[in-house]
């Protein structure tokens, strides 16, 4: 397997997949190093409903492991798990027959003890993560609570955020509110049952303001009452590009629980990319953001409250400069480009510039 043999990639999601797309494939379209990439199946997530359905192509993706392993690459970038089947052999193996090795990670897998489907009680998250941190040579984590839990366990740890292409967005150029306002949610299927925690926030401001939301994401319902007041649009990179220019604000509600604290800010980013105000839980990395964007942090359901009428209410000018704000900060300090000379050095042994 001589292909496997100088730089590989292993990802547990294709270029769909929000998390794999911004920490692994992003990176690869800009650097100069030469990487080949394995995709478990290249689909945007492993959900049983689709795993189950594919067989063959499981089977095909576990001989494709057993291939990369054999193959002994000069190095390897690990993101997240290399299999949703395996409970650690499949990590320890790909990172300990490599000649270094790089365990990536941007959600707090570590305390994913396998809540929820049949698929994720087999194989929980937090085993590979603990593989991971005795096996690879170095560590990525996404952001510095991430870090502090992974210094527990690895001498080697690099932070590194997940970064936005601010050209990625259409900036905001109109701060005037529409009418009715829009407030504006994007991300994946399984999180936008976050939404459901501030729905009674939600219906109040559309009681008050008329507000509906635009939901950047599935066009399947499943947020009950809400779908009164939302307007579904299919994600796409193009439709991610033009839609978010048009919110009024946007939202990022988080519950208070341990993993919420190792999520790394990305709509944040992204509203900022696209110079949106935006409101959010201030948990984890996202206290951080909000302070340097200057925009406000909600704890409470009177807090989204006082935030949502006081953007929707405040001046235009008001918004702007939060959006403006936003949108630099995005640029200088969470853009790839930004970011670059630190990645590549990360992946490769040797001191990594702080």
């Amino acid at each position: 397997m001589s292909r496997y043999l100088d730089r590989c990639a292993v990802t547990p999601y294709g270029r769909i997949g929000g998390s794999s797309r911004v920490r692994v494939f992003e990176w690869l379209d800009r650097t100069s190093m030469a990487f080949t990439v394995s995709s478990y199946l290249s689909l945007p997530d492993a959900r049983p409903s689709r795993l189950v359905r594919r067989p063959v192509s499981l089977l095909r993706a576990e001989l494709r492991l057993r291939d990369i392993a054999a193959g002994r690459s000069r190095r390897l970038l690990l993101h997240r798990e290399a299999s949703p089947l395996s409970r650690g052999w499949w990590e320890r193996r790909l990172l300990t027959r490599s000649e270094f090795s790089v365990y990536d990670f941007d959600d707090a897998l570590q305390w994913d003890h396998g809540a929820g489907g049949w698929v994720r009680r087999l194989a929980p998250k937090a085993e590979k993560v603990d593989v991971a941190m005795r096996c690879a040579d170095r560590v990525i984590a996404g952001n510095a609570v991430l870090a502090d839990w992974a210094s527990q366990h690895h001498p080697d740890v690099v932070v590194i955020p997940s970064c936005v292409e601010p050209d990625d967005y259409t900036p905001k150029t109109s701060y005037t509110v529409h009418d009715p306002p829009r407030l504006g949610w994007v991300g994946s299927p399984n999180n936008e049952v976050y939404l459901l925690l501030i729905a009674d926030v939600l219906v109040e401001i559309h009681r008050r303001t008329g507000a509906r939301l635009t939901l950047v994401g599935t066009c399947a319902p499943r947020l009950g009452r809400l779908e009164a007041i939302i307007d579904r649009v299919a994600w796409s990179p193009a439709s991610q590009r033009t839609a978010l220019a048009g919110m009024d604000v946007g939202l990022m509600p988080l519950p208070r629980c341990a993993y919420s604290l190792g999520k790394c800010g990305y709509k944040l980013l992204q509203y900022g990319a696209a110079g949106v105000p935006a409101v959010a839980s201030p948990l984890g990395v996202n206290a951080e953001i909000l302070n340097l964007f200057g925009m406000p942090a909600a704890r409470t359901a009177a807090d989204w409250v006082d935030a949502l009428t006081g953007l929707l209410d405040g001046s235009a000018a008001t918004r702007e400069g939060l959006g403006c704000r936003a949108r630099e900060t995005v640029c200088r300090r969470y853009s790839y480009d930004a970011w670059l000379p630190r990645w590549e050095a990360a992946v490769e042994p040797g001191t990594v510039p702080r």
